[in-house]
């Protein structure tokens, strides 16, 4: 009973392009998606640090500025997944908020250890979140 998520939903999106969706709101999306496939690959590994309010999550950007690892801003700062320092684990395209998406994997593949991250944060309906990619493929 796990239907929860939708593992065929990269597949249902190139239909529906062919299928002339131009006046859905996910339409213009997926013109821009098309371009970034070859390229980006179809999932990304993800971490992230989340904020509901806007002062905090830029607060945490300034730690990481300063050289603090992101896992452990993640920890201290991110209000989900902070045990885990922000790992998100992989995450296809279409399992994501846009905003989010369109950040991930515009952002190149970096480490812990020297992280390419969103500046400034992304803000999206469940708050701001500043992103980094370990993988993609």
């Amino acid at each position: 009973m796990g239907g929860g998520k939708k593992s065929g939903g990269g597949k249902g999106d190139k239909g529906g392009a062919k299928g002339g969706g131009k006046g859905e709101a996910g339409g213009a999306k997926g013109g821009a998606d098309g371009g970034k496939e070859k390229k980006g690959g179809t999932s990304v590994k993800v971490r992230h640090i989340l904020c509901e309010k806007q002062s905090k999550v830029l607060e945490a950007l300034e730690k990481i500025k300063g050289g603090q690892k992101f896992n452990e801003v993640a920890a201290t700062y991110s209000e989900d997944k902070a045990r885990s320092g922000g790992d998100l684990g992989w995450m296809t395209r279409g399992s994501m908020v846009g905003p989010f998406q369109d950040a991930a994997f515009a952002l190149p593949v970096s480490t812990l250890a020297n992280p390419v991250y969103t500046d400034p944060p992304v803000k999206t309906k469940f708050g701001y979140h500043i992103i980094m990619v370990e993988g993609k493929k």
